[in-house]
């Protein structure tokens, strides 16, 4: 199939730091991409869902119905053991609806003071929806282990990367290039994941 005849599909995020790791993966799909900026739509989607799952398939739902165009949308938690897995599918408004990336850190540093390295341990978690205009819905889902470090390290990534420390790496994922975050990040493995699945849906007419 030509490049121009690739059916045309949204990726739906608001956050330049996904559509930086998530495009170079989706490339290998046999589809075009269009971001929410290119479309030049602002609007953002209330993650009202108790899961990561119900967040990313409100979201592709939602801007599949606003575009027309088949939808691709993720959402990402972090659970962290020693708070019994919050904050979760929370974790973007866990110290808050406004607050920054330093903030949320901070926040969950301090929520953690006392408990020993042995008893950081937690996990990232990633589930990608896709919405077509027919109403079929389908999700893939990532997860990477890793431990809370005591303090911020490295200046890459986003979110919570630089307290995420992957004791195989031997370093936090904010200190990894975009190449090996992608390689092992939970968004990354329910990225390719997406596009195993594109291609299977693609490749029998079933679009």
């Amino acid at each position: 199939m030509a490049p121009e005849e690739r059916p045309l599909f949204l990726l739906a995020t608001t956050n330049p730091g996904k559509v930086r790791e998530l495009l170079p993966i989706l490339a290998e799909a046999p589809c075009r991409w269009v971001t929410l900026a290119d479309l030049g739509i602002t609007a953002s989607v209330a993650e009202t869902g108790q899961s990561c799952a119900e967040n990313a398939l409100l979201k592709a739902r939602t801007y599949c119905r606003m575009t027309g165009l088949p939808t691709l949308a993720d959402d990402s938690g972090l659970e962290v053991d020693a708070l019994g897995g919050a904050p979760g599918a929370q974790a973007k408004v866990y110290a808050g609806e406004n607050a920054t990336d330093p903030q949320r850190i901070a926040f969950l540093l301090q929520k953690l003071e006392g408990v020993p390295w042995e008893k950081r341990s937690a996990r990232f978690r990633s589930v990608i929806a896709l919405a077509f205009p027919d109403g079929r819905t389908y999700t893939v889902e990532g997860t990477v282990e890793g431990l809370i470090a005591f303090a911020p390290q490295g200046s890459g990534g986003f979110g919570y990367d630089p307290i995420f420390y992957l004791p195989d790496k031997g370093k936090t994922v904010a200190q990894l290039s975009l190449e090996e975050k992608n390689a092992l990040s939970h968004r990354g493995k329910a990225a390719r994941q997406a596009v195993a699945l594109l291609k299977e849906l693609l490749g029998t007419g079933k679009t």
